[in-house]
């Protein structure tokens, strides 16, 4: 395989999970750990990726407040937080994760809108609290650096005491077979919290993350609400994650 498509391979991972591990990107290229380690740091060097320990990371990820021409899917994006937007009403008390897609979804929301947000996210945070009829809630943590929200204890004990009416989150991989799945251990303890700590759970995704799977398990497909992704919900796409419970629902 030519350098330019492995970088072409790299990049699209990175800017689809927002964060790869060198020994993952091996595995699927076959090639030696000294030619993925050229690669990211050529990568580096052009400045389209962050290295960190182990693998490589998304800089739109990593740093939220650089330019929106850098978010990878940024118009399907933008129609998911307008799809998802329509599940909000007046007095609704709302769970939101954090990362791109639900930084969409906090610009959309209608100016109208009276809630009040509860986020592990502190960039979220701050964007929310631009809505002069939102009242925003941090819980508060370690600040994960892969992925800008709060994790451990102390967050997941926070999460225990509230009953939210919906829960907002992504995910870096979905499949019927195995569910949603994550890489991040910290990160995959947060988001069953929330799930538990919501009536009602909501997944928004790109299409093209549909049918991926990553290392750790956060739950089944069939224990989620709604699956909001950019593609009309009778997609015949769509149509092969039908898990035959009924749910989740694709708006």
């Amino acid at each position: 395989m030519l350098k330019e498509e492995r970088h072409k391979i790299i990049l699209k991972e990175i800017n689809l999970h927002n964060k790869v591990l060198s020994t993952d990107l091996k595995d699927q290229l076959v090639v030696s750990e000294d030619t993925i380690r050229r690669d990211l740091n050529e990568l580096a060097e052009l400045g389209l990726i962050l290295k960190v320990h182990g693998g490589a990371m998304s800089k739109t990820f990593h740093y939220p407040f650089n330019g929106n021409d850098q978010v990878y899917a940024r118009e399907a994006k933008q129609v998911i937080a307008g799809k998802a937007v329509h599940l909000f009403k007046d007095d609704m008390m709302i769970l939101v994760e954090g990362g791109t897609t639900i930084m969409e979804i906090a610009k959309k929301l209608p100016e109208t809108l009276r809630a009040t947000f509860f986020t592990v996210s502190p960039v979220v945070a701050l964007t929310l609290a631009e809505h002069e009829n939102i009242d925003v809630i941090t819980i508060g943590g370690k600040l994960a650096k892969n992925s800008n929200i709060h994790t451990g204890a102390s967050v997941i004990n926070e999460l225990s005491n509230i009953k939210t009416d919906l829960c907002i989150i992504g995910t870096n991989g979905i499949s019927l077979e195995d569910g949603l799945t994550d890489s991040d251990w910290d990160v995959v303890h947060v988001i069953k919290a929330m799930i538990r700590a919501s009536k009602q759970t909501v997944v928004v995704t790109i299409a093209e993350k549909m049918g991926t799977v990553q290392k750790i398990k956060v739950t089944d497909l069939a224990s989620i609400d709604y699956v909001v992704t950019e593609l009309p919900p009778d997609s015949p796409f769509l149509s092969s994650f039908n898990s035959g419970t009924g749910k989740p629902v694709f708006l």
